[in-house]
C-alpha cells in the first residue's frame, strides 16, 4: 500500500529494525528479489507522478541493495521508452546477491550502465540510489564527489528509501547528503527521516510497505511512535454540570524583571490548554499588564517567596521557569517548589537552574528543553544532542527519571520507561521567542486534565506544533501569542468538549 505523508504509519523503526524486518518477510516466504523489485515499482509510480514529462533519467548507483532498486528503476524506465542510463558510483562487478541481478536485468532492458567519474555531465531527473540504511560512519569518496555533484545539479532528485548520507537512526549528516525533492521510502519509516536534518532533506515523502503481511511488522517492535490524531493520548468529555475546579489549577511561577511576557505567555496558553483556573506568580511589576491583558488570570505580585506556599497549596499543577531567571528571585521561587509534591512542567531557566546544580529535580516531572538547554543539562555540547537526537531524549528521561520533551526539527518525547515519541508536525515560521512558554503552559493545562507527564508532553508538543503549521501557512511574522487560541481550536477538534 502506497502512503503519503498525510497517511503515514505511526510506528518508526531503526535501521537494526528494518533489517529484521526485512529478514522476517523474507522468512515468511517473500523473496529478497520479489521486495526489490517492488520496491523499484513503487519509486518509479511515484517518479512519474511527480515528472510524468521528463522523459530523461539519470540513476546513480552504489555497491548494496540501494543500488540494486536503482538498476531496476532504471530498466522501468527503459522499458517505458525514457532515455535513460546509469552512472555506477559503485562497480557493479562487485555486486552480488539480488543487487547483482538486478543490474542484471537492467542491461537486459538495454539500460547504458556506465562508471561515474567526477564532472560527468547530469541530466533529467536524477535517482539517488548510493547509500541506504546500512550507512554508519561518514561518506567516503568517490560518493563524497557524486552527492557534491547531486547537490549542485540543480536537477530534480529521488531518493529511494532515504537521501544518501542521512543516518536512518538519527537524521544526522553523515559528513554530506544528498538534498532530496522526493524520497519514497519502504516497508517502515525510518526515525532520521523525521528528526534532525532528515525533515530538510527528504522532501516529499512517500511511503509503500511492499505488500507487506501486517502480522510479520507486527512481530519487530518498533523505537518509536510517530504522533498523529489516531496515535494521540485524548481527554475525556466533559459532563454537563462539570466545574472548574474538577480540571485543574495550574500554578504558573516565573517572569522576572524584563521577562514577564513569558509567563504570561505560559498562562494565557494554560487557560486556551483547558485548565479549570489559573494563578500566575511573577513580580509586582507585571502584575497591572497581566490583568489588563488577561484578567482571567488569578496574578499574584511576589517580591520574595512570602505567600508563594499558600499559592502552592491551591494548585494541582506547577509550571515553572518562563522568565524566571538565574537571580536570586528566581532561585529562591524554584527552591520553594521542590517539595510541593504535585506535577511540575520545567522549562526555560528552571532547566539552567537544574543543570548548575542548584536544584533537584522533584519526581513526577515533564521537562521541555530546547537543545542548548538539553547538552547542559547532560553535560555535552548541543552539536552532541543534535547528533543523536533519540538518544538525548531518552538519557534525559533516564537521568533525571521524568518525561523529557527535547525541541526541535523532528520534537521528540521520551518517558523513563523507555517509550518514545517523535511530532513531525510544525512550519519554519515557528522560528519566534516564546512559542516554548506556550508549549509549557500547555502541557501544565493537560497534566491538570488528568494526562501523566509523557501523555501530557506528546499531546502538548503535537497540538502546539499543528497549531503552529496551520497558522504558519500565513507565512513570516508568527507570534507566540497568536497560537493559544489555535491550539483551543485545535484540541477541540481532537478532543471534543462534549460527547
Amino acid at each position: 500500500m502506497v502512503h503519503s505523508e498525510a497517511s503515514l504509519p505511526t510506528s518508526l523503526y531503526r535501521a537494526e529494525q528494518l533489517r529484521a524486518l526485512d529478514a522476517a518477510l523474507i522468512g515468511a516466504g517473500t523473496p529478497g528479489f520479489e521486495l526489490m523489485r517492488r520496491a523499484a515499482h513503487a519509486a518509479w509510480r511515484a517518479l512519474r507522478r511527480c515528472w510524468p514529462d521528463a522523459g530523461t533519467l539519470t540513476v546513480l548507483a552504489g555497491r548494496g541493495n540501494n543500488a540494486g532498486d536503482g538498476y531496476l528503476v532504471a530498466g522501468l524506465a527503459r522499458r517505458a521508452g525514457w532515455d535513460v542510463r546509469v552512472l555506477a558510483v559503485g562497480d557493479p562487478a562487485g555486486l552480488s546477491g539480488d543487487a547483482a541481478s538486478a543490474c542484471a536485468e537492467a542491461r537486459d532492458a538495454g539500460v547504458p550502465i556506465e562508471a561515474w567519474r567526477a564532472g560527468t555531465p547530469l541530466r533529467g531527473v536524477l535517482v539517488d540510489a548510493l547509500l541506504g540504511t546500512g550507512l554508519s560512519g561518514e561518506v567516503r569518496e568517490p560518493y563524497v564527489q557524486a552527492i557534491a555533484a547531486i547537490n549542485d545539479s540543480g536537477l530534480p532528485v529521488l531518493a529511494i528509501d532515504l537521501p544518501s548520507g542521512l543516518d536512518a537512526d538519527t537524521g544526522r549528516v553523515l559528513g554530506t547528503a544528498v538534498r532530496a525533492d522526493l524520497c519514497v521510502t519502504f516497508i517502515g519509516l525510518k526515525v532520521g527521516l523525521f528528526t534532525g536534518q532528515g525533515p530538510a532533506l527528504t522532501g516529499e515523502l512517500v511511503f509503500d510497505d511492499l505488500q507487506a503481511d501486517a502480522e510479520v511488522i507486527a512481530g519487530v517492535p518498533s523505537a518509536a511512535i510517530r504522533l498523529a490524531p489516531a496515535s494521540l493520548p485524548r481527554l475525556q468529555p466533559r459532563s454537563r454540570t462539570a466545574h472548574k475546579g474538577q480540571f485543574g489549577q495550574v500554578l504558573v511561577v516565573g517572569g522576572d524583571l524584563g521577562t514577564g511576557g513569558a509567563a504570561l505567555l505560559a498562562a494565557e496558553a494554560a487557560l486556551r490548554g483547558g485548565a479549570g483556573m489559573v494563578t500566575l506568580a511573577t513580580r509586582p511589576e507585571h502584575v497591572t499588564a497581566a490583568l489588563v491583558r488577561r484578567p482571567e488570570v488569578m496574578t499574584w505580585g511576589l517580591e520574595s517567596t512570602y505567600r508563594l506556599g499558600e499559592l502552592i497549596g491551591r494548585a494541582d499543577v506547577l509550571v515553572v521557569g518562563p522568565g524566571l531567571g538565574q537571580g536570586p528571585w528566581g532561585r529562591s521561587l524554584l527552591s520553594s517548589l521542590l517539595d510541593a509534591g504535585k506535577p511540575q512542567v520545567w522549562d526555560a531557566d528552571a532547566l539552567n537552574l537544574l543543570a548548575a546544580g542548584a536544584v533537584t529535580l522533584p519526581e513526577g516531572c515533564l521537562i521541555t528543553p530546547h537543545p542548548g538547554e538539553a547538552a547542559r543539562l547532560l553535560g555535552c555540547s548541543a552539536r552532541e544532542v543534535e547528533a543523536d537526537r533519540p538518544a538525548a531524549v531518552r538519557a534525559l528521561a533516564s537521568r533525571y527519571r521524568c518525561a523529557a520533551l527535547l525541541k526541535g526539527a523532528g520534537t521528540l518525547i521520551a518517558a523513563a520507561d523507555g517509550r518514545l515519541a517523535l511530532c513531525d508536525r510544525g512550519h519554519p515560521a515557528m522560528a519566534s521567542a516564546g512559542l516554548g512558554d506556550v508549549l509549557a503552559g500547555l502541557a501544565g493545562a493537560l497534566l491538570g486534565q488528568g494526562l501523566e507527564p509523557y501523555a501530557a508532553g506528546c499531546l502538548a508538543a503535537w497540538l502546539h506544533a499543528a497549531a503552529g503549521e496551520r497558522l504558519g501557512a500565513e507565512g513570516r511574522g508568527l507570534a507566540a501569542a497568536d497560537l493559544p487560541d489555535a491550539i483551543r481550536t485545535l484540541l477541540e477538534e481532537h478532543s471534543p468538549c462534549l460527547k
